[in-house]
């Protein structure tokens, strides 16, 4: 793989073990969420007095951990500081459009951004919800409004999007088009809308958060029967999505020199993640994906999970209010699941033939998401083990050919219906899979007794495997 990407060197030795890398990311966790400086200077201060006692490769990764620990409880406190409004009085102004509008059943939510700030603006009655949701990520739109601020547990709700407080729009008299990204970016989202416009019913909308995490118009129950089914990830634009970008633009990758083909590769990333949204999935899976493209120019192969411990370190002290976004959680959940659990549950379960790898990396996954799934959402479907067994591989497919397809489609409408019917039949597919899934999902106790039949299988199968042919190892 280094000799595709055209390394430059070749070099594997690390000045800091996987486990350091791994400490170092839940330290900062820590420290971002609980943001007490004096406890994290006591606590710093404790691990050093008895890392000075130890040899100084352990004082010296006591004495990172203490000064990143340090850092970001600094940061954090800043990010939490600034989320009081400098100011509440009445504005008459332009306002930036922070993110496509959200409809829910009775109104539309949508963050604006106001002299630097952010503010949520709640649109309802049928006139003002029409007009809202035409706007769009990254558009000017001229009002007039009173700015309050937030209640202590609404603030902490929505934290992690930077939103100090609320906006209420007296009217609207202008609008106009932002940067030049973010207009070219809503442009190829417009072309991808009018694409999957061929689709019937809901496809369209379910096609779109497949491909680029658009799920504004999928109807509650179709994000219900996903949740149901343990299929909800499939919307959520995440590392598969970025891999798919990237194998598409593979032929011309090739033919760049190495770190021309990194300046593009990091290029394609940030453009996929600007039309995303910027979603903390999304922010995740390119933080990866630029430091695997890093390391490749470099010579130095990574393992993913010391690959993901370094973007959690990296985005948190960036933006340590990430800590707070539950989708960030189940993102790098999922991830660790995959990249250390998944290959090692694969070796164990090789009496499954083919079914070992999938087997193993969902199971993976689903321990993985297993702590921010049940604080948020209560449940953990059983059939979430079948449900994605079916419908990643083809979810995976819509990703991949959905995207440029879909761009085509929009593009030239003639050609519209042949060029997305094999969209027509993947979509259909994973969602009637979320349908059976959501239907046969028995819930309550006989979730949790499935879930314990099947960790007992899976240690017999293990321990058959393990009696027959000695320790496994997950690469071999």
């Amino acid at each position: 793989m280094r000799r595709a990407y055209g390394a430059l060197h070749s070099r594997t030795h690390h000045p800091l073990h996987d486990a350091t890398i791994a400490a170092l990311a839940a330290l900062v966790a820590v420290a971002c969420w609980w943001h007490d400086l004096a406890v994290t200077l006591a606590v710093a201060a404790l691990l050093v007095a008895v890392a000075s006692r130890l040899d100084g490769v352990v004082l010296r990764s006591v004495l990172l951990l203490a000064l990143l620990g340090v850092g970001a409880t600094v940061r954090a406190d800043h990010a939490w500081n600034e989320l009081r409004p400098r100011s509440l009085a009445p504005y008459e102004g332009w306002m930036t459009v922070v993110d496509d509008p959200q409809p829910f059943p009775r109104s539309t939510r949508v963050i604006v951004e106001v002299e630097g700030e952010r503010f949520e603006v709640w649109a309802r009655g049928r006139a003002f919800r029409l007009r809202v949701d035409r706007w769009r990520a990254g558009e000017l739109v001229r009002i007039s409004g009173d700015r309050r601020a937030l209640s202590a547990q609404r603030q902490a709700r929505v934290s992690w999007q930077h939103v100090v407080g609320e906006i209420d729009i007296d009217y609207v008299t202008d609008t106009a088009a932002g940067s030049p990204v973010a207009t070219a970016s809503n442009r190829v989202r417009a072309t991808l809308e009018r694409g999957a416009e061929q689709l019937p019913g809901d496809d369209g909308s379910l096609f779109r958060g497949l491909v680029v995490g658009d799920d504004r118009d999928q109807p509650r129950a179709m994000i219900e029967r996903f949740r149901g089914s343990g299929l909800s990830h499939l919307t959520a634009v995440s590392g598969q999505n970025v891999s798919f970008v990237l194998m598409a633009a593979a032929p011309l990758l090739r033919a760049l020199r190495p770190w021309s083909r990194w300046v593009v590769t990091l290029g394609l990333i940030l453009w996929f993640v600007s039309l995303t949204r910027f979603e903390p999935s999304i922010v995740r899976a390119g933080a990866m994906a630029s430091l695997s493209a890093t390391a490749f120019v470099l010579g130095r192969e990574r393992a993913p999970a010391r690959i993901l411990w370094l973007a959690v370190t990296g985005l948190l002290l960036i933006d340590p209010l990430l800590v707070r976004s539950v989708g960030f959680w189940l993102s790098v959940g999922a991830t660790a699941g995959v990249a250390t659990l998944g290959p090692w549950l694969a070796a164990r379960l090789q009496p499954l033939g083919l079914l070992a790898t999938p087997v193993g990396i969902t199971l993976g996954a689903q321990v993985g998401v297993v702590i921010p799934a049940m604080l948020v959402f209560g449940r953990l479907p059983l059939v979430s083990i079948p449900a994605n067994l079916l419908a990643v591989p083809v979810a995976g497919f819509v990703m991949l050919y959905g995207l440029p397809a879909g761009l085509v489609a929009g593009a030239v409408p003639a050609v519209a219906p042949l060029v997305m019917f094999p969209c027509r039949l993947g979509v259909r597919w994973v969602d009637t899979v979320a349908v059976l899934g959501a239907r046969l999902e028995p819930g309550g106790t006989a979730t949790w007794i499935g879930w314990g039949l099947l960790t007992v299988v899976v240690v017999v199968i293990a321990a058959m495997h393990h009696g027959r042919h000695g320790d496994p190892s997950p690469d071999g």
